[in-house]
């Protein structure tokens, strides 16, 4: 069995296979989805960050393979997702986000958005059959999708899939943390005064 068609047969098994279903490199992308393609395979492309991978991010994921065969998921980098969501993330690093990725079974390929590369690129790259996009994305509205267009077959958007986003649930422990340490710093206060006290009564 040729390499190529060794490392397809890896992609499409039920095990996580990481290290062939990361594919970092646009141009070996590229000859991989030609390769399914050419096998009647329709290629689903959908992107994001998938930071503390949840419910929602799941079930997206399960809805945008239905639209296809092979699914394709390009994941921010570290950089690109500081750069898009702030200093404070990504909570989860890059390479344990693709590690958690790659153990779902709706998930084929992994590759990489990167800082300093165009947010279409990889769609021009995949050219997918299905491009699934979501509307909590915010970077990405569904009204600059359609330029898109004449890349994809089709262009999918779904609705967000959970009640609560990541963002809101970090904030939601932040708050709640910030609201834990006022307490205890309130509870202190007494004593602190107290001892200040009986500092300047000796």
């Amino acid at each position: 069995m040729e390499g190529s068609e060794f490392q397809i047969e890896r992609i499409l098994d039920t095990a996580s296979n990481v290290e062939d279903r990361y594919v970092a490199d646009y141009g070996e992308l590229k000859r991989i989805v030609s390769l399914l393609q050419k096998k009647g395979l329709r290629v689903v492309l959908t992107q994001g960050v998938y930071d503390l991978l949840h419910e929602g991010h799941a079930k997206y994921l399960e809805n945008a393979l239905s639209y296809g065969d092979v699914l394709i998921v390009g994941v921010d980098t570290d950089e690109f997702t500081r750069e898009r969501k702030g200093p404070n993330r990504p909570v989860v690093p890059f390479k344990e986000r693709l590690n958690m990725l790659a153990h779902l079974r709706h998930v084929s390929i992994l590759t990489k958005r990167d800082i300093g590369v165009e947010i279409g690129e990889l769609i021009r790259t995949v050219r997918p059959d299905v491009l699934v996009t979501s509307k909590s994305t915010k970077d990405f509205p569904a009204r600059d999708v359609a330029v898109y267009e004449k890349y994809c077959g089709k262009i999918v958007t779904l609705p967000p899939q959970a009640t609560t986003s990541t963002t809101a649930r970090i904030r939601f422990l932040t708050i709640d943390g910030a609201d834990q340490l006022a307490r205890r710093i309130t509870d202190q206060i007494p004593k602190l005064v107290m001892d200040s006290l009986n500092k300047m009564k000796e």
